[in-house]
């Protein structure tokens, strides 16, 4: 559209407007999009706040000169908490640490199961369940430093394997 302004025709104004319009809809296209980048980095951030401080750190080690077994099914190996009247052998050590105490029972055995499984355990009889000095954190100024230990919650095993089936 033209507009007479001081006796000349002038199609700015118009153009400006169009302008306008157009960037007032870029910018809530840009809004709408940082607006649901945030919802789903907030989404994974709970995701990660939910699930990420449940975790079993595993350690195992093999006894040496022990026979080698290939791996057994992890929901076959047995959790036991006394020593079987079944004929075995020891295969090695498998140790649990759950990063809190919210880590269910369960997710502690499997982590023991799954470990014990691949050195073709039949299963893993508890040895020791204790709470132990995992780490320590020294603060405050060079003369008056203190020390506060860290404790956590350790759990080993021995991987069995029975010799009569």
């Amino acid at each position: 559209m033209y507009q007479l302004i001081g006796g000349r025709t002038h199609r700015r104004r118009c153009l400006c407007v169009k302008s306008l319009m157009r960037t007032v809809a870029e910018a809530q296209s840009d809004m709408k999009r940082r607006i649901e980048w945030l919802i789903s980095l907030m989404a994974l951030a709970g995701l990660m706040a939910v699930t990420g401080c449940n975790t079993v750190s595993i350690s195992s080690h093999q006894y040496l000169g022990g026979p080698n077994f290939p791996p057994t099914d992890p929901l076959q190996v047995q959790i036991l908490r006394t020593q079987p009247t079944q004929p075995h052998m020891q295969l090695g050590q498998v140790q649990a640490e759950p990063s809190s105490s919210s880590v269910s029972k369960q997710e502690i055995e499997q982590a023991l199961q799954k470990a014990a499984a691949k050195m073709g355990a039949n299963a893993v009889v508890i040895v020791a369940d204790r709470t132990q000095i995992m780490g320590a954190v020294v603060s405050g100024p060079l003369f008056a430093r203190s020390v506060d230990t860290i404790s956590g919650r350790v759990i080993v095993g021995v991987a069995i394997r029975y010799t009569q089936p």
